[in-house]
């Protein structure tokens, strides 16, 4: 019986049979004469049997009260314990170090104990986590708001004297402010979606090529106005499973990431290939570099480098790239040396079927 796998009860109940077996054995020595009482003398012999009788109840209560005050100093235990843990003390258990059906009740309590605190944890680290990015996000509005009030200013003061060149450089530069904030705004509800995981991926296969084609479309006009080139490089035959709004979104922040990063003349590379396991993306440019210092920190949120001359970066292109591609069950790494130019790698495995 299961009863019994509690060693507490199993003694009580060996300790009740002992005293029934106790009484049981003074009694026969009693009516058999073992304690020289005659053997006609039943009267003596009845009175001593019944005294027997009530001796074994008294040691089988005092047994019984024994186990019952064990038991009740362990529930007001628990009890405490539990009210400990409820009180704020995430750390308080109850003691469970022996077997029984009791002490299975108790560590399931210290089990559910354990994944409340787990939650609790996770429900603080998101909370620091929207915290920091409700400041972080202030904190990045507030330059282009600065600016746009700064030229909204100009352009009413501007609009007065009717100069139309200067109203239009200002104009301008609104209009990049307005398309930095919208950014902005994007790339944090893009982030905090993979961070609630409600971000659905619908994989297929698609051509690497074309997905690589419309990364370049997407920055031609920009690379012409700022005479860099583009340049792809791979297989036409080369084929990704993958969503492919979001590994274009993935490799074209990083391509943002290189234009920013270069001057006119400069080159950014996207080469790819193809093995039996993996498919490797690479963009390449020989622009300004990475400092040592900021190379294992760029995929952080809003980093931004105290060796960086770019105002217009806001730190969470690289992120949301990241994100995108470990969602793909890939992995992305960054080399840099300063002056000569920037590599990023992305490794993606190649399901199979075993």
């Amino acid at each position: 019986m299961r009863v019994f796998t509690n060693p507490k009860i199993k003694w009580l109940f060996i300790q009740m049979i002992l005293c029934i077996l106790a009484f049981l054995f003074v009694s026969v020595l009693i009516m058999t004469g073992g304690f020289g009482i005659a053997a006609a003398d039943l009267s003596i012999g009845i009175i001593s049997v019944m005294a027997g009788a009530f001796l074994m109840g008294i040691g089988v209560l005092a047994v019984c009260y024994r186990y019952f005050r064990l038991q009740d100093k362990m529930m007001e235990d628990a009890v405490s314990q539990v009210r400990q843990f409820i009180s704020g003390n995430r750390t308080a258990r109850i003691v469970c170090d022996e077997e029984g059906e009791v002490f299975r009740l108790f560590h399931e309590v210290n089990s559910m104990a354990a994944i409340l605190n787990a939650k609790a944890d996770k429900e603080e680290k998101s909370r620091k986590f929207l915290q920091n990015m409700i400041s972080d996000i202030s904190h990045q509005l507030k330059t282009p708001l600065a600016a746009l009030n700064i030229y909204n200013g100009i352009l009413q003061a501007e609009s007065e004297t009717a100069d139309l060149e200067t109203v239009k450089e200002f104009a301008d530069l609104s209009e990049k402010e307005l398309d930095r904030i919208e950014t902005l705004v994007q790339n944090f509800l893009k982030v905090a979606k993979f961070d609630a995981g409600t971000m659905v991926l619908e994989k297929q296969p698609e051509n690497i090529l074309e997905m690589m084609t419309d990364v370049k479309e997407q920055f031609l006009f920009r690379a012409g106005q700022e005479h860099k080139e583009i340049v792809l490089s791979g297989s036409e035959d080369s084929f990704l499973y993958c969503d492919r709004g979001w590994i274009v979104e993935a490799v074209g922040n990083i391509v943002k990431n290189a234009l920013d990063h270069t001057k006119e003349g400069d080159c950014v590379r996207v080469d790819w290939s193809q093995s039996a396991s993996v498919v490797k993306i690479t963009v390449r440019d020989n622009g300004s570099g990475i400092h040592p210092e900021d190379l294992y920190h760029i995929f952080k949120r809003f980093y931004r480098s105290r060796y960086s001359k770019d105002i217009q970066g806001i730190g969470l292109g690289l992120p949301l790239a990241k994100f995108v591609v470990e969602a793909h069950n890939g992995t992305i790494e960054a080399d840099s040396r300063l002056g000569e130019g920037t590599v990023f790698a992305m490794h993606f495995m190649i399901p199979t079927k075993l």
